[in-house]
């Protein structure tokens, strides 16, 4: 279930430490702070794949529970979090680049036209399952031409995206795919995330001395049992070293909704999204952010260092 999303988070988990590159100040540093400080930004994925997903993250970023979120683009409620975004012009939203469509029963397929990214496409019309497929199947011509389209149509929606970053580690299933990812940042002038592993160079070298690499990431996974998870995210914030960490939850409240999006899949489902709210939004979880001293921040911060 999901074993692609599973070994993506571990991953990021275990590789996900570099000092940017090019750059002798701290990321910390650059944004005023002092450079041993321990820079956080909570961010919430997945927004527009569900009203209960969007229901949840807007009001987590209303109570400033999360700094940043991220839009799936050819999902159905899209125009949900465009009216948002209109009516908080300093949510910082960014967009979830989106090459696959994982879900059993709610699948969806390109904003760019079928005929012009067929390779992104499984025989039934919809996006590729797995990321792996998409390394398999997708050419990175095609990847570019539906990343494109995906920044153009939430503009078009006035949507101002801050950052991007990636669903199920999409645009990391092949260099070829990365480097359009990363040709898309650079001409929109945006951060992006970026990730250190085993085997990276290939990727690490398209980086421009600008791009910014974060110091490490906290993402739970389903080795994390039900009733550790509060336990689990309040360690990660007593664990946190100084640098630049983003700690990616996904929300939702766990209705019929979103039960039925996400049948036979309880890694990153409806129950799932419904614990990292509670915690996200709990006094516990606030306390434990100002006992360790942790700035909060969000990528429209780091937005302003790659202009």
């Amino acid at each position: 279930m999901h074993r692609h999303k599973i070994l993506f988070s571990f991953l990021l988990i275990m590789g996900l430490v570099t000092p940017m590159l090019g750059q002798d100040k701290t990321v910390a540093e650059r944004l005023g702070y002092p450079a041993g400080s321990k820079l956080l930004i909570i961010h919430a994925d997945d927004l527009a794949v569900a009203h209960s997903v969007d229901s949840a993250s807007f009001d987590a970023l209303d109570r400033n529970a999360v700094t940043s979120a991220s839009i799936m683009v050819p999902c159905a409620w899209l125009t949900e979090v465009a009216d948002y975004a209109k009516a908080h012009p300093d949510a910082d939203l960014g967009l979830h680049l989106t090459l696959t469509s994982e879900w059993k029963t709610y699948r969806w397929g390109s904003i760019e036209a079928s005929d012009k990214v067929p390779s992104l496409l499984s025989p039934d019309g919809t996006l590729w399952s797995d990321t792996p497929l998409v390394a398999q199947h997708a050419k990175p011509d095609e990847a570019e031409r539906e990343i494109r389209a995906q920044v153009a149509r939430a503009m078009g929606l006035g949507i101002h995206p801050t950052h991007l970053d990636t669903h199920m580690g999409s645009v990391l299933s092949k260099p070829e795919i990365f480097a359009a990812y990363v040709k898309v940042a650079h001409d929109f002038h945006l951060p992006f995330l970026t990730v250190r592993f085993p085997g990276a160079e290939p990727f690490i070298k398209m980086l421009s001395e600008k791009d910014i690499i974060l110091d490490s990431l906290v993402i739970a996974s389903p080795s994390v049992r039900a009733d550790q998870w509060q336990e689990f995210y309040l360690n990660a914030v007593r664990d946190l070293k100084p640098g630049l960490t983003e700690m990616i939850v996904h929300l939702g409240h766990d209705d019929a909704e979103l039960q039925a999006i996400t049948v036979d899949h309880p890694d990153y489902g409806s129950a799932w999204r419904q614990r990292d709210y509670n915690v996200v939004t709990s006094p516990e979880f606030k306390k434990a952010l100002d006992e360790n001293h942790v700035i909060l921040v969000k990528w429209k911060d780091l937005q302003r260092l790659v202009k």
